[in-house]
């Protein structure tokens, strides 16, 4: 994990090409700055101006050491922790302890027994500037909001009992960051389990440490975060590009965009005139093309491309959204510099009308600005084991992006044929040189923000679970997750691994999707 990943991105006065120096007033680094970053659709179309890279601590099995170590699929995943600090007299748990200039981005965590207290010590301090008498971010000492505090499908208020929840507010810091729980009794083995996902930028950035006093003052600019992001707004500005195709039959259909220095902003598709019990085919068999400036940069089955997998079932968050009934939207901006095909590609027999409306306007393009990409990946018959000692255990490659870009999100969906739960196995996402991942997980429903499988439908703006037919887990099931301020960017490589662990063996077929912005040499796994 020691790797540094240089890119660009405007903070202070959001938007894609936007310039300036780490010691620049305008590029300072602070929990406003970072807000409305979050805010931004332009803000993952380039390359950050700011330099960092981005990595996660959690409670991994602390086994887990090498591939093809013993213990590299090890599975007590809620009891990994930094070190035991003594301070005043308390036994603390060091959760996370990392050098700045840095901001953390996202905090998952749940457990079975909130009791405790969890402190937030920025710069070094003694004293902490945050502490939250349990084990559970939902008790933060300030109004937050519910699209930036999530509460997981099985919380229970009562400290004594199950909590989970994620947490999105920004917390910068200039020097360092350090945070610890402190238990009744360090000794007796309750499951801890939590992500802490960060930025650590270029030394020199100036950065504004995160403080309280902060929160409140901006507490009108935070709720406005939260309605945005609770209610996105689909762009309807710049060109409309409509056409609409009755009957579409087999083949390509093309929707003509315009030429020049521009990104499409926004992009629907609405279906009709077909059998409701027939979406699941025409999504599945109907496919998205976009060639930027001649380069194939989208090519995807529109289930999986509109967020809603399997079924296209209601699914929304920031990016994209489905109403269940055959209409969809899509909010990535997507810039090209002279040139953009858009094709809809139909291998099904189903007749269907369809809609196809794309909103066009110029764009301010930089040296730094990326290409849109949505790549696509299936396989069947992917085996599953409960044994986490066994040799035939798989990380299962979800994608792997040669290239520079920022990785932005993705969708899984999947027919799951053993009896019970399948996603025991944590990602593990290495970035360019990285000897050990820089994001090592804890189960597949916690890198998709829920918490104690099986999972149940929901929604979030950064993803949910679309579907989950059977209450075991057993047939389909689908996850989606967006990232905001917790992109991933990259400078040569990233892969992303699942591991392929469940509670009873079996197998499950995969349909994967991921979403990640690069260059036109950039390159990604993918299955035509």
């Amino acid at each position: 994990m020691k790797r540094l990943t240089t890119i660009l991105m405007a903070l202070g006065t959001i938007g894609c090409g936007t310039h300036g120096s780490p010691s620049d007033a305008a590029s300072q680094v602070t929990m406003a700055s970072l807000l409305d970053e979050m805010i931004s659709y332009d803000a993952v179309a380039g390359y950050p101006a700011v330099d960092y890279r981005a990595a996660q601590v959690s409670s991994y099995d602390r086994r887990t050491v090498a591939p093809h170590e013993p213990g590299w699929f090890a599975n007590d995943d809620g009891a990994g922790f930094e070190r035991l600090d003594t301070i005043r007299g308390r036994v603390e748990k060091v959760l996370f302890d990392e050098k700045g200039p840095g901001a953390i981005t996202r905090i998952w965590m749940t457990t079975n027994d909130k009791r405790g207290t969890l402190r937030f010590y920025f710069d070094g301090a003694d004293t902490p500037e945050i502490e939250i008498p349990a084990y559970d971010m939902a008790r933060f000492p300030a109004t937050v909001g519910t699209a930036l505090s999530l509460t997981h499908t099985h919380y229970e208020d009562e400290l004594s009992k199950t909590g989970g929840n994620t947490f999105f507010l920004p917390l910068p810091y200039a020097r360092s960051c350090r945070i610890t729980l402190e238990e009744p009794d360090y000794t007796v083995k309750i499951p801890r389990y939590y992500h802490i996902g960060y930025r650590t930028y270029a030394n020199g950035t100036n950065v504004r440490t995160f403080s309280l006093r902060e929160v409140r003052k901006f507490a009108d600019r935070i709720a406005e975060v939260n309605r945005k992001l609770l209610s996105p707004e689909t762009y309807t500005d710049g060109t409309e590009c409509t056409r609409t195709v009755t009957p579409m039959s087999n083949g390509t259909t093309s929707l003509h965009l315009p030429d020049g220095n521009k990104a499409i902003r926004s992009l629907t598709i609405t279906l009709s005139e077909f059998d409701p019990a027939d979406l699941a085919e025409i999504m599945q068999q109907t496919w998205l093309r976009i060639d930027f400036d001649g380069t194939r940069c989208v090519w995807c089955p529109l289930d999986c491309f509109f967020g809603a997998g399997t079924g296209a079932p209601v699914s929304s968050n920031w990016y994209v959204s489905s109403d269940g009934k055959g209409s969809f939207t899509s909010r990535w901006v997507m810039p090209y510099a002279e040139h953009a095909d858009l094709r809809i590609e139909k291998k099904t027999d189903i007749p269907f009308t369809a809609v196809i409306t794309g909103y066009v306007d110029d764009f301010d393009r930089t040296a730094q600005t990326l290409y849109f990409h949505a790549t696509y990946h299936d396989e069947t018959g992917i085996p599953v084991n409960n044994d986490y000692n066994s040799p035939d255990n798989l990380d299962w490659n979800f994608t792997t992006i040669t290239g520079r870009g920022v990785y932005c999100g993705d969708v899984l969906s999947l027919y799951n044929h053993c009896p019970d739960w399948y996603g025991e196995g944590d990602e593990k996402i290495w970035i360019d040189n990285d000897t050990f991942p820089s994001f090592m997980g804890t189960g597949t429903e916690d890198y998709y923000n829920c918490s104690w499988a099986p999972v149940v439908p929901f929604a979030t703006p950064f993803g949910g679970a679309p579907r989950a037919d059977e209450t075991s887990s057993h047939g389909h099931n689908t996850f989606v997750r967006t990232r905001n301020l917790d992109v991933m960017p990259f400078g040569q490589r990233l892969r992303f691994d699942l591991e392929m662990l469940s509670w009873n063996p079996g197998a499950v077929d995969y349909r994967a999707a991921a979403f990640w912005y690069g260059t036109a040499a950039s390159a990604a796994t993918e299955k035509n």
